[in-house]
């Protein structure tokens, strides 16, 4: 098994802080950020940042759904860390200033991919899925807080 990579990354037209705050924002922002790829969110625990338990479906492609149970921890500033008790997912989100007014958003998770010749499958054609997923998230981010 080999490990899968997806990253994408966004410059947003608002300040770090208030940036980072609507991603933590699971109660509230981050519902509104999500695009039809999602569905079932519901907060668990916590809302806000560390602590959180996030739950929702993932649909990647048309026949694969993934059932995540995501706990949220802040490693350090400026950083949350999506873990996903139902799998080997890990989505990290770093918010960093890029600027005066502006932040760059980066977005990468990894799992550990299949092996054989699905694994090269899913090495090659997941992280694109994923990243266009992921682009359309950065896409709602940039809406929402350049208001």
């Amino acid at each position: 098994m080999a490990q899968v990579e997806a990253t994408t990354e966004r410059v947003v037209a608002a300040d770090a802080e208030k940036v980072f705050d609507a991603l933590a924002d699971y109660t509230g922002t981050r519902r509104k950020l999500l695009p039809e790829h999602f569905s079932e969110y519901e907060v668990r625990e916590g809302g806000d940042g560390e602590g959180t338990l996030v739950h929702w479906k993932l649909q990647a492609t048309s026949k694969r759904v993934r059932d995540c149970l995501l706990e949220v921890a802040e490693p350090t500033e400026g950083e949350l860390v999506e873990k996903d008790r139902n799998s080997t997912m890990v989505t990290t989100w770093r918010v960093t200033p890029a600027g005066e007014g502006s932040s760059r958003v980066t977005v990468t998770t990894t799992w550990k991919g299949a092996g054989g010749i699905g694994g090269f499958f899913e090495r090659t054609f997941a992280p694109k899925g994923l990243g266009r997923i992921y682009d359309a998230v950065l896409a709602n981010l940039a809406t929402e807080v350049e208001k």
